[in-house]
């Protein structure tokens, strides 16, 4: 049972995995279900439980919540952890192991995990340019994947990392700009969209790799692309409203969007939007029926989690708190969070911000 609240050309490394342990025994959350599985537990510590010695941001999760992925400054979270840039790791709840992904450059933005938690995908410069990385979490194989300008960015992850869209960019200084989807393993690339701008323009992947959410940043419009007969559907939001891109859940079927102060939720099927008022959705889980979302209303929580068929909500976190894209594991058992409270687990005294887990059943 769940407790409601009534109250939204680039080469990419693929690198060996190190494994260590660490382990953060969940804390019970009062006004959570009552199955012993609920509560939360940090998820940036060291093989031995020690809290990491620097800031931990960013959080995505499988889509059984077993793995979570995230960008740490801690030196300490494994032993071979080299130099004092911000480096990636994952770490495995079933088997309590904390691992760094090995990557030729430190990510600009949170890593983001593959729905069956086998590859991580993150960005990060080199040199002039921006590059896309594919790590793989468990062989230590390394592969080479094509980009089609001088810099890539933004990517997006299909359930078993065989597809990965993201924007290239072309020119110096960038003039012009595409929304890609890579299938690395047939080695073949398909263009989503093409801009003659560089205003922010991101897309979010399907689990299956079918479908394409994407924004024109300048036009302010949201479209979605099918893979199958390379043809795209929308603006989504209607002719009249600006909007921009949260995520598309892994079964295709809804497509969060922004709208001003407002929030909406796509239905694919039924080509039909529900609106969630005053509050900034943040991701969706893979079934797309739990939405996670910051209340514009900050005298409040700082994240919920919204059942969008019953319309009930549950808090994740009444302490500060910031989350992004694929933060929110199968059917909303899991929400990955990032905060720097001190109070939010028993024991955290490093004055740092930490990666957590909420567990509701």
């Amino acid at each position: 049972m769940r407790a409601g609240l009534s109250a939204a050309v680039v080469v990419c490394a693929v690198t060996a995995v190190l494994p260590g342990t660490a382990s953060a025994a969940p804390v019970t959350v009062a006004g959570v279900a009552g199955d012993s599985g609920a509560g939360v537990e940090r998820i940036s510590v060291a093989s031995d439980g020690t809290q990491g010695d620097g800031d931990s941001t960013g959080g995505t999760i499988t889509t059984d919540g077993r793995r979570i992925a995230f960008s740490s400054l801690a030196q300490n979270l494994t032993p071979d952890n080299p130099g004092t840039s911000q480096r990636v790791f994952v770490r495995d709840r079933r088997t309590s192991q904390t691992t760094l992904m090995r990557t030729l450059t430190p990510p600009i933005q949170r890593p983001v995990i593959s729905g069956d938690g086998q590859y991580v995908a993150l960005y990060g410069l080199l040199f002039r340019d921006t590059k896309s990385f594919l790590s793989q979490v468990s062989s230590g194989s390394t592969i080479g994947i094509n980009c089609s300008g001088l810099s890539c960015s933004q990517p997006s992850l299909s359930a078993d990392g065989r597809y990965l869209a993201q924007v290239a960019t072309s020119g110096r200084p960038a003039t012009r700009q595409l929304i890609e989807v890579r299938d690395w393993q047939a080695d073949t690339t398909q263009t989503v969209a093409e801009f003659g701008h560089t205003a922010t323009s991101r897309p979010s992947i399907s689990g299956d790799g079918r479908f394409v959410a994407y924004q024109d940043g300048k036009a302010e419009d949201v479209f979605v692309w099918d893979r199958t007969d390379d043809t795209s559907f929308g603006p989504i939001e209607g002719p009249s409203t600006a909007a921009t891109v949260v995520q598309i859940s892994k079964d295709g079927s809804k497509v969060v969007y922004l709208s001003g102060s407002d929030t909406y939720v796509f239905d694919e099927r039924a080509e039909s939007a529900q609106l969630v008022p005053n509050v900034r959705g943040v991701a969706i889980d893979p079934t797309g029926r739990y939405l996670l979302y910051a209340p514009n209303d900050t005298t409040g929580p700082s994240l919920i989690l919204r059942d969008l068929r019953t319309g009930t909500d549950e808090i994740v976190s009444n302490q500060p708190a910031t989350a992004g894209t694929d933060a929110v594991s199968a059917d909303g058992r899991d929400v990955v969070f990032q905060s720097a409270a001190d109070d939010i687990v028993p024991g955290d005294t490093n004055g740092k911000s930490d990666v957590f887990v909420r567990r509701f059943y």
